[in-house]
């Protein structure tokens, strides 16, 4: 199986790496807008608490909407191709990222924006300064659990010609191909191993995280 799989791989690296990048930038795409779509909508939402208790009600019932299922939705009136895909992505990695930007801003301790205040931090200062960097960290934990939803539900987006590398898994199911799956699988694990991985780091590498930490 492993022979096999390594012979696909060697014989197809043109096309994998195609998809592998299609994949890459399909979640990215879909990241990139959920984040520009839940930062401030979730800053906003933390200091309105009945509102912010309303939405994250909603944000967690999308949460178990699935992938294929929000696809099938699109369909009728985004048809196929990137553009479904696309959106069916924001709408996954939404979630996890507005209720951590919300908790993340709801949880600032109000000492330390007393002593900002008593320092003559204007808002905009305190939240520059204050509020963002201590809310950093619980944000990023909601992007990294976004990434590697979305990098493992793009593969869907094959399904309706969105392309990446479930393209591959699809074939390999149709032909019956376990070398071509577990090529597919294995590549979509590596991706979503790595991104995870990335963002880790640069929690790490916070400063005041550390300092927490010890």
């Amino acid at each position: 199986m492993l022979q096999q799989a390594f012979s696909y791989a060697l014989l197809h690296h043109a096309e994998l790496s195609a998809q592998t990048r299609t994949h890459v930038e399909l979640a990215l795409g879909a990241l990139a807008i959920a984040i520009a779509l839940a930062y401030p909508v979730g800053v906003w939402m933390a200091g309105k608490r009945r509102l912010s208790a309303a939405a994250m009600g909603v944000a967690s019932g999308l949460r178990v909407v699935p992938s294929l299922g929000i696809l099938a939705l699109l369909l009728p009136v985004l048809g196929v191709g990137t553009p479904p895909s696309l959106v069916a992505l924001v709408v996954l990695a939404l979630p996890p990222i507005l209720v951590n930007v919300d908790a993340g801003y709801r949880g600032v301790d109000e000492a330390a924006l007393d002593a900002a205040r008593a320092m003559g931090m204007t808002n905009w200062q305190r939240f520059l300064r204050v509020q963002t960097p201590l809310a950093l960290p619980v944000f990023l934990t909601g992007v990294r659990g976004a990434v590697v939803e979305v990098i493992a539900s793009a593969t869907l987006a094959a399904f309706i010609g969105g392309g990446g590398l479930g393209e591959t898994i699809i074939t390999g199911m149709q032909v019956n191909d376990p070398a071509q799956l577990l090529v597919g699988g294995t590549l979509v694990a590596l991706l979503a191993l790595s991104a995870e991985l990335l963002i880790v780091i640069i929690e790490w590498s916070i400063p005041w995280r550390r300092m927490a930490q010890r």
